[in-house]
């Protein structure tokens, strides 16, 4: 999944490469963890630090769907449309 993702321009603000980068460990957790191969102890550290970055994760999701829907107030003729990634 992480190399189908389009890889942020150096132009990017720090938020979005914040979120990239919380996004890109998280899939690493998941795959360290999903080998079952590491002891329980470290298991339940990258569990934590796994909530940790879900949590952070959410918050930036939350922080830009927030910022959407503040620009589509100040353009009241604008209305949602579909996501389309080719144009």
């Amino acid at each position: 999944m992480a190399e189908t993702r389009k890889k942020t321009s150096k132009k990017s603000s720090g938020k979005a490469s914040d979120f990239e980068g919380a996004l890109d460990e998280l899939e690493q957790l998941v795959e360290r963890m999903e080998k079952g191969e590491t002891r329980l102890e470290d298991a339940l550290q990258d569990f934590e630090r796994g909530i940790a970055l879900t949590r952070s994760c959410q918050k930036s999701l939350a922080e830009a769907e927030q910022k959407v829907q503040i620009l589509l107030e100040q353009n009241t003729d604008a209305s949602p449309e579909d996501f389309d990634p080719d144009h």
